[in-house]
C-alpha cells in the first residue's frame, strides 16, 4: 500500500512539473509578465510580450519542430536495402518500445495503442516481416499512466496477433520507463540467443533510448541497430510549416520533453 502511495505521489509531481515546463506554459507566463510590465509603463514589457507571443506561435509549428529536431541531432533512417541485408540471419530480433496506450476505445471495446505506439508497431511489424526476425515489445505501466489497468505489452500483444497476424515472441510488461525497458528486456533476448536487435522507437526518442540500451547491451554481447520512425522530410519549405497546427504543437512538445528527459538522465 505504501509503495502505491509513493508511486501516485511521484506521478502527480512529474505531471505537474511537465505541465509547468512544456510549451506553452512557460511562454504564457512570460507573456503575462510582459503584459504586466507594460501596464506599469515599462517599455521592456512590450518587447517581452511580443517575443512571448511569437514564441507561442512558433512552438505550435512544424517548422520549429524541424529546427529543434535538427539542432538535437536527428538519426538517419534505416534504408530498405539495409533491412534486406539482414534477412536470413538466425540471431536477430525486432524490438518495439512502447509509447502509450488508451485504456479503452469505446468503438473497439478494448484498449488500443496511441498514435505514437501504433506508428512504432506498424514499422516493427514491417521490419519483422522483411527480415524474418521475431518481434518483441517492451512496455508496462508508465510512471504517469495511472489510469491504465493492464500493461501496454498486453494490449499490443493482442493488437499484433489480431490486427497484424503476427504474434509477439516477447512481451515485456513490467517496465515503467526507457531505462527499465532496456534492463528488463535485453537479458531475455540474450538468453534466447539473440545477438542483434533492431531497436524501434521515434527519432526524437532514439538518442535517449540508445543511451539506456547500449549500457545494458554491451555486457550481454548484443549489438543494436537503430530503426527510427517519425522522421521529417522537410518541415521548412512551405508556408503551412510556419503556421500553427496540432501536429506541430505535438512535435515541439515531444522534442522539448525528450531533451528535458535527456538532461535529467532518464
Amino acid at each position: 500500500m505504501m509503495a502505491r502511495v509513493i508511486a501516485l505521489d511521484y506521478s502527480g509531481f512529474k505531471t505537474l512539473v511537465l505541465a509547468a515546463v512544456l510549451p506553452p506554459a512557460p511562454l504564457l507566463l512570460l507573456a503575462a509578465w510582459g503584459g504586466w510590465r507594460l501596464r506599469r509603463g515599462r517599455r521592456l514589457g512590450g518587447v517581452v510580450l511580443v517575443l512571448a507571443l511569437l514564441g507561442i506561435w512558433l512552438s505550435a509549428t512544424e517548422a520549429m519542430g524541424e529546427l529543434l529536431s535538427r539542432a538535437l541531432g536527428q538519426p538517419v533512417p534505416l534504408r530498405p536495402a539495409q533491412v534486406d541485408a539482414l534477412r536470413g540471419r538466425p540471431d536477430g530480433a525486432v524490438l518495439v518500445l512502447g509509447g502509450g496506450v488508451r485504456r479503452l476505445a469505446p468503438e473497439f471495446g478494448a484498449g488500443v495503442p496511441t498514435a505514437t505506439t501504433a506508428e512504432r508497431l506498424a514499422y516493427g511489424v514491417w521490419l519483422a516481416r522483411r527480415t524474418g526476425w521475431p518481434l518483441g515489445f517492451t512496455g508496462g505501466i508508465g510512471w504517469t499512466a495511472t489510469e491504465l489497468k493492464q500493461p501496454e505489452a498486453q494490449t499490443i500483444a493482442r493488437v499484433a496477433a489480431e490486427d497484424y497476424g503476427l504474434p509477439l515472441r516477447w512481451a515485456e510488461a513490467s517496465s515503467r520507463d526507457t531505462r527499465e525497458n532496456a534492463a528488463h528486456t535485453l537479458p531475455v533476448l540474450a538468453a534466447a540467443g539473440v545477438k542483434q536487435v533492431l531497436l524501434v522507437t521515434h527519432a526524437a526518442h532514439m538518442r535517449r533510448a540508445l543511451r539506456a540500451f547500449e549500457a545494458e547491451a554491451a555486457p550481454l554481447g548484443l549489438s543494436l541497430l537503430p530503426a527510427p520512425v517519425g522522421l521529417g522530410v522537410d518541415g521548412l519549405g512551405s508556408f503551412d510549416d510556419w503556421c500553427p497546427s496540432p501536429e506541430g504543437f505535438a512535435r515541439v512538445r515531444y522534442l522539448v520533453y525528450e531533451q528535458l528527459a535527456w538532461w535529467a538522465g532518464h
